[in-house]
């Protein structure tokens, strides 16, 4: 092979790697997102079941801000397009009934009764109202079907005039996508994981699953921060968008103070769940929930 035919490969694996390092880029730049960043998360509110506070509750909600945290939330909405904070679609796991949150009217929903105790499946103005000017919350919006569009309005809709810090992620890009033309100012994440490997993604089809979990999303969606499982965070491309680019890291779910303490030596901001973290600047000993 001759010397020149050397230099015209490198130079186009060269060309293949910044365009793909150009793939991975997110918005950087955004105050906002640095003070989201102050705050530890609490992932789905602090709760415990064993103990009657249901995940997603408004009493988690009450101990998240009695312990200074912020949370993380799970939006969906119902048949008549109203927004509530649940993560599942499926009602067994949480009230024991059959049904579909998106099938289901506010009204049902509000009879039903989460995991055994008192607590009912909360609107996402009553979580908003409890949080406004007092700690930072992560809303992540939970789409079906082609309801993504109609979900990012209505919630962006009710956050105008809130008082308050948030940010909004979801692991559907269309949500993304629809932020960064309609709502730019508003921080937005993208959620993944190895959906290559892990039964989560076994709904989505493999070309779907190879971009979400390669972060290849980020060239249209652009988003200020990715918030990747904690446990599959060293992957190439996740390093390349966080390391290289100087992307913000979102880490879940952290289950050990020693994990929270990796993440955020390594510039995470941390959505933890299953304990209650050692203050930042005191040794005491991590107490379970």
């Amino acid at each position: 092979m001759k010397p020149i035919l050397y230099v015209y490969i490198l130079l186009a694996m060269a060309a293949l790697f910044l365009l793909w390092l150009f793939t991975l880029k997110t918005r950087r730049g955004q105050r906002k997102l640095q003070l989201l960043g102050q705050y530890r998360y609490a992932h789905r509110g602090l709760h415990n079941a064993r103990r009657g506070i249901p995940e997603n509750s408004i009493l988690a909600y009450r101990y998240v801000l009695a312990g200074g945290f912020g949370a993380e939330i799970d939006v969906r909405m119902t048949k008549d397009k109203r927004l509530v904070v649940i993560h599942d679609s499926d009602l067994r796991r949480l009230c024991g009934v059959k049904g579909r949150v998106e099938d289901m009217t506010l009204d049902q929903l509000k009879l039903l009764q989460l995991q055994g105790t008192h607590e009912s499946i909360p609107r996402l103005e009553e979580v908003l109202a409890l949080f406004s000017g007092k700690a930072p919350l992560i809303i992540e919006l939970k789409t079906e079907g082609r309801n993504a569009r109609s979900l990012c309005e209505r919630v962006c809709r009710l956050l105008e005039g809130y008082q308050g810090d948030f940010c909004i992620e979801s692991f559907d890009p269309r949500v993304l996508w629809w932020l960064r033309r309609n709502e730019p100012f508003i921080i937005r994440g993208q959620l993944s994981q190895n959906f290559l490997r892990r039964q989560e993604g076994a709904r989505l089809g493999l070309p779907a699953r190879f971009l979400l979990t390669t972060l290849l999303t980020n060239i249209v969606t652009r988003p200020d921060f990715v918030a990747y499982r904690y446990e599959d965070r060293n992957r190439l491309s996740v390093r390349a968008c966080l390391e290289l680019l100087g992307g913000q890291e979102v880490s879940w779910t952290i289950r050990s103070q020693e994990d929270l303490e990796r993440a955020e030596a390594a510039g995470a901001i941390p959505i933890f769940e299953g304990f209650l973290p050692k203050p930042k600047s005191a040794p005491q000993e991590t107490a379970r929930l």
